[in-house]
Order: structure tokens, then C-alpha cells, then sequence
């Protein structure tokens, strides 16, 4: 396994993933795989240019499902990341409802991030997470 790093700036998100983060089957999935029930929203960051091949290869990766339990939601893949040592995951919404720009990276933690990492929107993150050797 290959430690993998991917660095952008906090930026502000379109306030849409308090609603899936609260969702019963979300929060209850969230738990049993990720170990962390998500706080209401996630966090955002714009990717620098050089990880932008990086954030492209993570739509491919196996990661964890979440399956919705009724049919008006949607499966999301979440990859299991750090940030300084706090568990998270980046979310991996199917193309059809993602609404983000392709430099965009949302990550779902079981606390604020921004208040837990005392960051603000500009800020530089760099999120860990591990790269199997082999696809």
C-alpha cells in the first residue's frame, strides 16, 4: 500500500450535504463501515493543479457503498482518508448527482472539521489516505 496525499483550499460548498449526511441510512451506514457517524455537511477543498490527476483516478477506486434503502436516493462511494490524524472519508457521488466541479473534493467526518482543525474557507488541507498497489 502507498500513502497518497492531496492538498487543496477549504472553500465553501453549495450547502446541499447537510440533507445526505442526515439521512438515517447514511448516518447508520456511516457507522457500522466508517466507524463515525458524519456531522451535518461536509467539507469542501479545491484541489491543487498538480492533484488533479489524483482526484480524476479517485472515481475509479473501489471504496466503501452506501446503499440507499429507498429508491429516491442514491449510492454514494466514500474512500476512508485522514486529515491530520481525524477519521474521514471523501464522498464519491455518482456522475449524475454530482454537483461540483471536477478540482472539487468533499469529505464527511464524524465532527466539524472546521471547527476540530480550527480552519477557515482559503486554508490549505492535505488529506491521507492509502493507494493499493495494484487496480
Amino acid at each position: 500500500m502507498n500513502i497518497m496525499k492531496l492538498t487543496g483550499k477549504v472553500v465553501t460548498g453549495e450547502q446541499q450535504a447537510t440533507f445526505f449526511t442526515q439521512l438515517d441510512w447514511v448516518m447508520r451506514q456511516c457507522s457500522e463501515k466508517l466507524g463515525f457517524e458524519p456531522f451535518p455537511g461536509t467539507l469542501n477543498l479545491e484541489v491543487i493543479t498538480e492533484d488533479l490527476k489524483l482526484v480524476h483516478e479517485l472515481k475509479y477506486k473501489k471504496g466503501v457503498e452506501l446503499q440507499p434503502t429507498d429508491l429516491q436516493s442514491c449510492a454514494a462511494t466514500v474512500l476512508p482518508v485522514q486529515i491530520e490524524g481525524h477519521d474521514c472519508a471523501v464522498v464519491v457521488p455518482d456522475e449524475e448527482v454530482n454537483i461540483h466541479k471536477e478540482n472539487i473534493v468533499e469529505i464527511m467526518s464524524g465532527e466539524s472539521l472546521r471547527s476540530t482543525l480550527n480552519i477557515k474557507d482559503g486554508d490549505p488541507v492535505t488529506i491521507t489516505f492509502r493507494k493499493p498497489d495494484e487496480d
